[in-house]
């Protein structure tokens, strides 16, 4: 990978400097979906896929950026002045409002940027699969800055910052979750992640004899001032409902007796079902950190199902393919779990699947899948990984 994206960091950048390397995972919720928004716990955990970057300070004092996976048709990289960063750009590669959003919020927060910065991205995350691409980069861009510029941004820094260029840069009313777990992942492990204090701990991801394998839809998800904002702004209609009678501060303070005790003051039957999403998932994503930790996998992989229920039925972010997918897992013997992962509206499942059993699930729902939906189905064999971090060769 790096010896590729050397030759063209060289052409692309016309620069003979030997720039660093860094990398950040993308990131595959387990359980807990559309919770962290609204103050609740996931269990998510870092991939081996990712996006790549090489860096290196430039003598022009601009921000070049280029990717390798969106700009091939270009020849050039995309050039800005720090002190032109205002706002998101309306422009073909658009890609670059994320990179751009960190540089915008670290230099609200104080960061002085005293030094241009070439930077070449290059990744193996399928784009629009819910892998968390757009995170990736966000976090990567984090430590990139604070590595050649001495920021000494910590880990669960990066992840507020990115958050807060996705939410008030590039216009999506994302939680940390995605942030968090690309940033603070761990290597063999999950991440018992609190959304509301930021509590975190580590839950040792043994699976036994199986294999977490995502499945990509290949149905393209756009979340940005669509229906994931709009959920957002239903749960807190029905948040604010339940505080007429309830001190409480998101909806995940709720047990699922307690959303059930004061259902009767949310007035709108749809923003009710998506708090007992929130609250529902909540709870499964405890239960769930539970029985990984106990070695119940029966259990792990039961609430999955129902994730994949809850998401389906009360909050209504699946598409007709993800229900597909879930439910071809669901039949095929050798499957613990399966559920979609990510914001919706497209994207992947995450199955927990028997090893010997991996090659035949792969072929059997990529088939029928295929017969069903007339889409072909992408798959990707996975374990945990460390979050974003510069490579050491």
């Amino acid at each position: 990978m790096f010896e590729k994206m050397q030759e063209t960091f060289t052409q692309v950048f016309e620069n003979n400097s030997q720039p660093e390397k860094f990398f950040a995972p993308g990131r595959v919720n387990l359980i807990g979906e559309h919770t962290d928004h609204e103050g609740g716990f996931v269990f998510p955990c870092a991939i081996d896929f990712g996006i790549y970057a090489l860096a290196v300070k430039n003598s022009q004092k601009k921000l070049r950026l280029y990717s390798m996976n969106f700009d091939s048709r270009f020849n050039s990289p995309i050039e800005i002045n720090y002190e032109d960063i205002h706002e998101k750009l309306s422009i073909v590669r658009s890609w670059v409002n994320y990179p751009l959003g960190v540089a915008h919020v670290l230099k609200t927060h104080g960061y002085k940027f005293d030094s241009g910065i070439d930077i070449l991205y290059a990744g193996n995350l399928p784009n629009g699969a819910g892998l968390s691409s757009s995170a990736a980069i966000e976090v990567l861009t984090v430590k990139i800055f604070s590595e050649l510029l001495n920021f000494d941004i910590d880990g669960v820094s990066a992840a507020k910052f990115s958050q807060e260029a996705e939410n008030n840069f590039v216009g999506m009313r994302c939680g940390i979750m995605d942030q968090f777990a690309v940033s603070m992942g761990k290597k063999d492990h999950a991440v018992l992640l609190n959304c509301s204090t930021l509590e975190y701990s580590y839950a040792p991801l043994n699976l036994g004899e199986r294999k977490i394998v995502i499945t990509n839809s290949n149905v393209p998800h756009s979340l940005v001032g669509s229906e994931y904002n709009l959920r957002r702004q239903q749960c807190e209609n029905a948040l604010a409902d339940i505080q007429t009678v309830k001190k409480i501060s998101c909806l995940c303070d709720l047990s699922v007796n307690e959303l059930d005790e004061y259902s009767y003051c949310i007035k709108d039957p749809v923003n009710l079902r998506r708090a007992r999403h929130a609250v529902s998932e909540n709870s499964r994503a405890l239960r769930a950190s539970e029985a990984l930790k106990n070695g119940d996998l029966k259990t792990f992989g039961r609430l999955m199902n129902a994730s994949h229920v809850s998401l389906r039925d009360d909050y209504q972010v699946t598409v007709p393919e993800l229900d597909t997918l879930a439910s071809l897992a669901w039949n095929f013997e050798g499957v613990t779990g399966s559920r979609m992962t990510g914001g919706g509206f497209g994207g992947c499942t995450v199955s927990i699947v028997d090893n010997d059993k991996v090659d035949e699930f792969i072929r059997t729902v990529g088939n029928q899948y295929e017969k069903l939906t007339g889409r072909t189905a992408s798959f990707y064999t996975t374990g945990s990984n460390d979050g974003a971090r510069k490579i050491i060769c």
